[in-house]
């Protein structure tokens, strides 16, 4: 299972909201490239970096920030928040990104985001479902749809997409565990996704049942910054996978 440390960006910095509040705001470093080197010092190979802003603004606005980080580090680099054109596609990649991270624009221009899948691949695009009460939603959580999550699965596994996140926003930046129940369910559904779970992991006994129960990865934020996890024992996990 791949362990994934998140980096949220606000004004270039990096933070943790909690439950997507952006009024709930923690400031934990100054420059994010501090900490992307950190987490490759111990062995971590993969990033989950948001543009906060970008997801509240409707547009990229911290693509420094993953250039820096793309050019300092060989970090693999999942990029999310402001996506809503396939320029803002390229844009990213060409910024150093691996992987695109979407999940409004999935909603908002579902044809779009159809041919994203087509001319980048399945392995280049990474679902977000954000949910409260399994229902879907967008734009930095201050969008509500009425799109239940598993029709979203659905349409968007029969368009093929492969790799899916899922936070359920109830469970975001208050370390109460993850949603466990529901990532079952959608395993059980949809074998053929690799199901990467976020949102409230706050131990690594979290992870452990998370990768028992057949997850794919798992995002993780507000425990590493608040000491629940430490780096080591991400190291240690990833040694023994």
């Amino acid at each position: 299972m791949d362990l994934i440390p998140a980096i949220d960006i606000i004004e270039g910095k990096c933070v943790r909201l909690t439950q997507g509040n952006y009024n709930l705001k923690t400031v934990y470093r100054e420059d994010p490239l501090e900490l992307a080197i950190k987490f490759e010092d111990h062995g971590i190979k993969r990033l989950h970096l948001v543009d906060l802003d970008g997801a509240k603004a409707g547009r990229i606005v911290n693509h420094g920030v993953l250039e820096k980080i793309a050019t300092k580090t060989n970090l693999k680099i999942d990029f999310g928040g402001g996506i809503k054109t396939e320029q803002d596609v390229d844009c990213i990649f060409n910024y150093g990104a691996s992987i695109a991270t979407i999940g409004s624009l999935a909603v908002k221009n579902k044809l779009l985001f159809f041919e994203c899948i087509k001319k980048y691949g399945s392995e280049k695009i990474l679902l977000g479902a954000d949910v409260k009460k399994e229902i879907i939603q967008i734009s930095g959580w201050l969008e509500e749809t009425e799109i239940h999550l598993f029709d979203f699965i659905n349409e968007n596994t029969m368009a093929g997409i492969k790799h899916l996140f899922c936070t359920d926003i109830s469970k975001d930046g208050k370390m109460e565990g993850p949603a466990f129940d529901l990532y079952k369910r959608i395993i059980v559904k949809h074998e053929e996704i690799r199901l990467i779970a976020s949102g409230g992991i706050s131990s690594m006994q979290d992870v452990f049942e998370l990768e028992k129960i057949g997850c794919a990865g798992a995002i993780i934020g507000k425990a590493i910054y608040e000491g629940k996890i430490n780096l080591i024992d991400l190291k240690k996990f990833g040694y023994a996978n």
